[in-house]
C-alpha cells in the first residue's frame, strides 16, 4: 500500500485509538526507512488538526470519537433504540448522539436492551460508525458513576481551589487542572477523585457554567446543582415556531360561545385553565373546565415531545421559570389569553345540589377566554365589589362562585387532608436583588379554582378507568406505620394525642389539626402531619390519593408545565375518538418508565425551587448579622436545632455545641434536646428567639444562636446520656 495521508486516514478510520506508530506501520506494510516518513507524516497530520494523538500515543481522525467511551442513555427513540451521549465531552460543540446496543442488532435485542439498561443507565461502550450512525456497543454496564458537583473557583496564596455550593459539603477541593482563562468566582462543574493533595481532595473540572458575581447566580446554581435541563435545542425551537392553531373539524368543536374565563396569580405568565358554570334543573350545576390542548402541538416522538419528557415539568424560581415547553407554546399558542382563539381539551361536569358529580363528558374544541382575572379581582367580585376587570363578567363569576359553594358541600363531606401552611414568596427585582418576602394571601377564589381542577382531574381518571384504559395517575399512599409512630410519640409533649390503634384517615388527622389550632400550634402540628405523609408519585397503577381522599385521580389540568398531564390528554384523545394524535402503542408500553422518570424530575424541581429560595433569602439577610428574630423549632437532631423564622420563612441551624456548656442528649421519641445535668429541654415546635450569626448566600446556609432558655424538664436517663456521650467521643477521635 502506498504511504500517504489518505492511506493513513483510511487505516485509522473506523478504528479510533487502535493504532500507534508500530501498529500503523504493520497495518500499512511500512518497513525500513519508510518508518521515518510515516512518523513525519503523523506529526504533520496532528499539527494540521487532521489527526488527534491520545495519551497512549494512538491516533484517530480529529472529528472522530475514541474507540471506547462511557456512554449515558438519554432517551428511547421511535424505533425503540436507546440513544445516548458521551458522559464527559470536552470537544467543541455539543456531544454527539449515539445508538446504544447491548446485543445483536435485531428488534428483539433492541427491546431487551431498552428494558435492561434503560434511560439514565451508564455503560462502557465500543464506538464504531455504521451507515452514517454512531453505534455504541455495550461492553460493560456501570453503576451510577462519580457524582458531579457545582463549585466556585477561588485563587489564593496556595493556588486554585474549588468551594462547593452545597451547604452539606464540609471541605474545599483542589482542581487537577484549571481551564484556560479561568477567573475568580467562576462557577464550575467538577467531579471528585479519590486522591488528595495535601489536605485537599483532588477534583476534575468538567465545565465552566457562569460566574458567582452575577446577582442572579442563586437560581443558576440551583438549576445546575439539581441537574435541571435548561433551554431548548435549535430543532425544538424551530418546530415550535412552525406551529399554528388547528382548525375546527369533526373532532374539534366550536366552544367559543361558552363564556369561559381564567383566574390566576397576578404574576402568571401563562394561562392554561379556564372555568365556567351555570345552574341546571334541581338545584345542581353544570361546570366546565377547559385546558390548553398541548397534545395538538406536541406529538409523540417529536423533538418537542422528547424535550418535554426529558424536562418532565417546569421549574419555578424566584426570578425565572425554566419551562417544560418553549415560549412559543407556553406563553403563546397554549396560553388561554382573553379574546384570542385557542385549542382546548374541556370537560363538562354536572353536579347535584349536594355537590355530588352526576356525569362528565370530554370535548376537544376551539375556545375563546372572555376575561383574564387575578385571584384578588375574582375575590372582589365574589364579595360583591367587582372592580373594572371583573365588572363585565360579574354575573358569570356569581354563578361560578355559587357552583363552588355547592361543590364545597361534597368536599367537606369527603374531608381531604386540610393542612394550611403559610406560603411565602420571595420577590426579586431585575438586578437579582430580593426586595421583599411576603406571605401569599389565600382567598376563596384560590379554593374555588383548586376544587374545580380537582374535579376535572377526578373526571379524567374515572373516564379512563371506566374504559379500562391504563394511564399515568397521581398516587398518594397512606402514611407508613413508622412515620405515624414518629408523629404519635412527640404529640404528648404538646398536650395532644393521636392513637395508633384506630385506622388512620384524613378525618382523624383533620381533627388533630383542629385541636392544634385551638392551642396556637396549627403551623407546628401541620408541618409534623405533612412530614408523616408518604410522597406523592406518578404511577400507572391506580392506588388512590390518600391526602385528597379519592380513589380516582390523575393530573389533567396543567399540560403546559407537567408531562403527566400531556400523557393523560393523549389517553383521553385516543379513548374517546377526539383525534389521531392520542396515545401511541410505544407510549402505552412505556408508562411505568415515564412515571418513574417524571416522579424523579418533580423531586429535583422541588429541590431546585427550595434551594434557590434559600440562597436568595440568605443574600437578603446577609446585612442583618446580629439581628434578633422570632422563630419556631422545626427540626431536632443530635447535631443541632433547625428553625424557621416567622418573618421570612427562612430555615437555619443552631448547632448543639452552641447551646452552652451543658451536654444535650437527643430524645428521638420526644423530638427534643435535653440537658444532661438540668433536664432543660428544647422541643420540636417551640417558639423561640434567635440571633443570626452567619449567612452564606452561595450555599443558602444560615446559622443562628439560641437566645431563649430551655424549658424545664426531666433529666435524661443516665444510660442514654452515657451512650450518646460515648458515641460522640468516638466520633471526635475519628475526626481528629
Amino acid at each position: 500500500m502506498e504511504l500517504s495521508r489518505d492511506s493513513i486516514l483510511k487505516a485509522v478510520s473506523g478504528q479510533p485509538d487502535r493504532f500507534d506508530n508500530k501498529a500503523l506501520a504493520r497495518q500499512l506494510g511500512v518497513k525500513g526507512p519508510d518508518r521515518r516518513i510515516l512518523r513525519q507524516l503523523l506529526r504533520e497530520m496532528v499539527d494540521d488538526g487532521v489527526l488527534k494523538k491520545s495519551k497512549s500515543k494512538t491516533f484517530r481522525e480529529a472529528d472522530d470519537l475514541p474507540g471506547v467511551m462511557v456512554i449515558k442513555v438519554t432517551h428511547i427513540d421511535d424505533e425503540g433504540d436507546m440513544v445516548g451521549a458521551p458522559e464527559i465531552w470536552k470537544q467543541d460543540g455539543p456531544p454527539p448522539s449515539v445508538i446504544v446496543r447491548e446485543g445483536p442488532v435485531s428488534k428483539k435485542a433492541r427491546g431487551h436492551a431498552a428494558a435492561t439498561l434503560g434511560v439514565g443507565g451508564r455503560a462502557l461502550c465500543r464506538i464504531k460508525k455504521q451507515n452514517g450512525l454512531i453505534i455504541a456497543q455495550v461492553m460493560k454496564k456501570l453503576g451510577s458513576g462519580p457524582s458531579k458537583h457545582l463549585g466556585i473557583l477561588h485563587q489564593g496564596g496556595r493556588g486554585w481551589r474549588i468551594q462547593p455550593v452545597n451547604k452539606k459539603s464540609r471541605h474545599d477541593y483542589k482542581p487537577r487542572k484549571v481551564p484556560d482563562g479561568a477567573q475568580e468566582n467562576d462557577l464550575v462543574v467538577f467531579q471528585s477523585s479519590r486522591r488528595n493533595q495535601g489536605d485537599l481532595r483532588l477534583a476534575e473540572i468538567i465545565e465552566t457554567v457562569g460566574t458567582a458575581n452575577n446577582a442572579k447566580a442563586a437560581s443558576l446554581i440551583s438549576l445546575y446543582e439539581n441537574e435541571i435541563p435548561m433551554g431548548f435545542d435549535d430543532e425544538v425551537i424551530e418546530q415550535a415556531k412552525a406551529l399554528s392553531l388547528p382548525a375546527l373539524s369533526k373532532t374539534r368543536e366550536d366552544l367559543r360561545g361558552l363564556p369561559l374565563l381564567t383566574i390566576d396569580p397576578v404574576d402568571a405568565k401563562d394561562f392554561d385553565d379556564a372555568v365556567y358554570a351555570k345552574p341546571i334543573k334541581g338545584g345542581g350545576w353544570e361546570v366546565w373546565v377547559a385546558i390548553a390542548d398541548v397534545a395538538a402541538f406536541v406529538t409523540p416522538g417529536s423533538a418537542l415531545d422528547r424535550s418535554a419528557e426529558n424536562k418532565g415539568n417546569s421549574v419555578y424560581l424566584p426570578d425565572r421559570v425554566e419551562p417544560m415547553l418553549p415560549h412559543e407554546l407556553s406563553s403563546d399558542l397554549c396560553s388561554l389569553r382573553p379574546d384570542e382563539d385557542r385549542a382546548c381539551l374541556a370537560v363538562c361536569m354536572k353536579f347535584d345540589k349536594m355537590g355530588i358529580k352526576l356525569s362528565h363528558r370530554f370535548h376537544r374544541g376551539i375556545m375563546r377566554s372572555h376575561a383574564r382575572l387575578t385571584y384578588a379581582q375574582a375575590q372582589e367580585a365574589f364579595d360583591g365589589q367587582p372592580g373594572d376587570a371583573a365588572l363585565p363578567v360579574k354575573d358569570i363569576l356569581k354563578d361560578i362562585f355559587a357552583a363552588y359553594k355547592t361543590l364545597r358541600k361534597a368536599r367537606n363531606e369527603r374531608a381531604p387532608l386540610a393542612i394550611e401552611l403559610p406560603e411565602r414568596r420571595v420577590h426579586v427585582n431585575d438586578a437579582g436583588e430580593v426586595t421583599s418576602i411576603t406571605i401569599r394571601e389565600r382567598f376563596d377564589a384560590h379554593k374555588l379554582v383548586e376544587e374545580f381542577m380537582v374535579q376535572a382531574n377526578v373526571a379524567a381518571a374515572k373516564a379512563l378507568s371506566e374504559k379500562n384504559v391504563t394511564t399515568i395517575v397521581r398516587v398518594h399512599e397512606p402514611p407508613s406505620g413508622e412515620k405515624l409512630q414518629g408523629l404519635t410519640d412527640y404529640l404528648p409533649a404538646l398536650g395532644l394525642k393521636f392513637s395508633m390503634g384506630e385506622r388512620t384517615t384524613t378525618k382523624r388527622l383533620n381533627r388533630l389539626l383542629e385541636q392544634a389550632a385551638e392551642k396556637d400550634l396549627a403551623e407546628t402540628v401541620g408541618m409534623a402531619v405533612l412530614r408523616s405523609q408518604s410522597q406523592a408519585v406518578y404511577d400507572p397503577d391506580p392506588k388512590g390519593h390518600f391526602g385528597l381522599n379519592l380513589i380516582h385521580y390523575a393530573h389533567f389540568t396543567s399540560p403546559i408545565r407537567r408531562y403527566a398531564d400531556l400523557v393523560v390528554h393523549r389517553a383521553l384523545i385516543a379513548t374517546f375518538g377526539l383525534g389521531d394524535d392520542g396515545t401511541t402503542e410505544r407510549e402505552a408500553s412505556r408508562l411505568k418508565e415515564i412515571s418513574e422518570h417524571i416522579s424523579s424530575t418533580e423531586r429535583r424541581a422541588m429541590a431546585a425551587e427550595r434551594d434557590a429560595k434559600d440562597r436568595y433569602i440568605a443574600a437578603y439577610l446577609q446585612d442583618r448579622i446580629g439581628a434578633v428574630f422570632d422563630a419556631r423549632l422545626t427540626g431536632v437532631t443530635k447535631f443541632g436545632l433547625f428553625i424557621t423564622l416567622d418573618e421570612t420563612g427562612a430555615d437555619g441551624l443552631i448547632p448543639t455545641r452552641s447551646l452552652g456548656r451543658e451536654y444535650f442528649v437527643f430524645d428521638e421519641r420526644r423530638k427534643a434536646l435535653i440537658g444532661a445535668e438540668t433536664g432543660g429541654t428544647f422541643r420540636f415546635g417551640r417558639q423561640v428567639k434567635v440571633k443570626l450569626i452567619e449567612a452564606t448566600p452561595i450555599t443558602g446556609g444560615l446559622v443562628f444562636e439560641m437566645l431563649s432558655k430551655p424549658e424545664p424538664g426531666k433529666k435524661p436517663k443516665r444510660a442514654s446520656y452515657n451512650a450518646q456521650k460515648s458515641r460522640g467521643s468516638k466520633h471526635r477521635r475519628r475526626r481528629r
